[in-house]
């Protein structure tokens, strides 16, 4: 009988629990069981971006070197096919970095790459975020290659458009991402469940700076940031999103090749090349949620959110985040102050994601009589469950003893999702809503 922590789960498992060294035993005997070589060194990944997985690097006897990266998702045996289907990307035409090793068996999926030089355009946008950019990568780099990047996601996604039943939008390994974070695949329909059950319980105690709520408390608050009132509380956008996001919904927007979860952690940056005459350029990697059948309103949220509306520093980088929010609570409503607002790179990055992206995706899409009329509220149910699922909100406590946020960035982050998930009072904006006007296709 095979030994169950030799998986992904559980390095994963000792990896969160500061048991380095048992990770990478565990990670040096499922490479050697797999892959038929064995290791001779393995560096766990000292990043801040791999929030449900693990990546490092390890090298074989024989010296060679590789970059590897895992992810495990809850459910992953009932509710996944497979994760890692690169080809897919390939032969569409997205620039992929294909691995040198692919294991696919589920608990065990893993890819191996060649060692690359190069940074993750995660790395180099932060470093022009705090005003100290790597060679070759200022701002003005990094925006024409996003640029080119937008560009020809927006053809391959309107190439590769085509209708889709409620059965092959169901099959897609993205909506682990989503919709199987929000739900437990043997609960009644429209039952909160998943990871939004365990991170907003009741139960549970929120610490704010000067402050503290329960779950339940949290979930009915109405909302006030940075004087701007909102229309929902947090139990109502949890319980829009369980309904807008279901697979057999989406559907309805037809379906796009697409990489599904290309947040700059998974895209290489290569630096111009004056010599050999080429321009700066992006590369995606670990496509864990590749496919062919991805539901067009689901295919860049993620790229939408954690590329931008999660920086600076709040969700990557929670004990660095410079800006100190405040919070009070009078008769039911909570009234925030942030502090928070998008740098000038992450702001080049949303107004050109939608010039360049969303905006032609959007007229296609209502050209095409695919384009619901719910669009709006499904892209902002998308990028309010990127913060709120992806990781535990609530600051380290006894109650979340493995989170990484503090009581500052956990009210930073819930601030920044109620802008996501709900809208302004009449004739109020913020960034969300200033964005999603930008993009409807109604207004062109």
């Amino acid at each position: 009988m095979s030994d169950p922590s030799v998986s992904a789960a559980g390095i994963l498992t000792a990896a969160r629990r500061g048991q380095p060294d048992l990770a990478r035993s565990l990670l040096a005997r499922m490479i050697e069981e797999e892959f038929g070589f064995p290791v001779r060194e393995v560096t766990l990944g000292a990043d801040d971006y791999s929030l449900n997985s693990v990546n490092g690097f390890l090298t074989r006897e024989d010296g060679e070197r590789f970059f590897f990266k895992f992810h495990h998702e809850e459910n992953e045996d009932s509710v996944l096919q497979e994760f890692y289907r690169g080809e897919i990307l390939l032969e569409a035409g997205f620039p992929v970095d294909m691995p040198a090793y692919v294991c696919r068996r589920v608990g065990r999926q893993i890819l191996l790459y060649p060692l690359r030089t190069i940074p993750k355009l995660a790395d180099a946008a932060r470093a022009v975020d705090r005003g100290h950019p790597l060679p070759g990568a200022d701002d003005s780099a990094l925006i024409e290659a996003q640029r080119d990047l937008d560009r020809l996601s927006t053809r391959i996604y309107l190439r590769t458009w085509h209708p889709i039943t409620a059965a092959q939008s169901e099959e897609e390994p993205i909506h682990q991402l989503f919709h199987h974070r929000l739900t437990n695949p043997d609960s009644p329909a429209g039952i909160l469940g998943g990871r939004a059950a365990t991170f907003f319980a009741e139960d549970r105690r929120f610490a704010f700076p000067g402050l503290s709520v329960s779950g339940a408390e949290l979930r009915r608050l109405r909302w006030v940031i940075d004087g701007v009132a909102y229309d929902r509380t947090l139990q109502d956008c949890l319980e829009n999103a369980l309904a807008l996001l279901d697979p057999a919904v989406l559907a309805a927007s037809g379906g796009v090749i697409a990489h599904g979860d290309a947040h700059n952690a998974n895209v290489w940056f290569t630096p111009q090349n004056s010599e050999a005459g080429t321009a700066a350029s992006l590369t995606f990697f670990d496509p864990a949620f590749a496919g062919r059948d991805i539901p067009a309103l689901l295919a860049e949220i993620k790229a939408t959110f954690h590329n931008i509306f999660a920086h600076p520093d709040w969700l990557y980088h929670s004990a660095e985040l410079m800006s100190t929010p405040k919070i009070t609570i009078r008769d039911g409503t909570a009234f925030v102050t942030t502090g928070w607002s998008l740098p000038p790179l992450r702001q080049a990055f949303l107004e050109d994601k939608g010039r360049l992206l969303w905006t032609p995706l959007l007229a296609a899409l209502s050209e095409l009589g695919a384009l619901p009329e719910t669009w709006r509220e499904t892209i902002r149910a998308g990028l309010f469950c990127c913060p709120t699922l992806v990781m535990d909100l609530c600051a380290r406590s006894e109650s979340a003893p493995n989170s990484r946020h503090t009581p500052a960035s956990s009210l930073t982050g819930l601030a920044v999702a109620m802008m996501c998930g709900a809208e302004p009072g009449p004739e109020e904006q913020d960034v969300v809503s200033r964005f999603l006007d930008a993009i409807d296709p109604s207004r062109i």
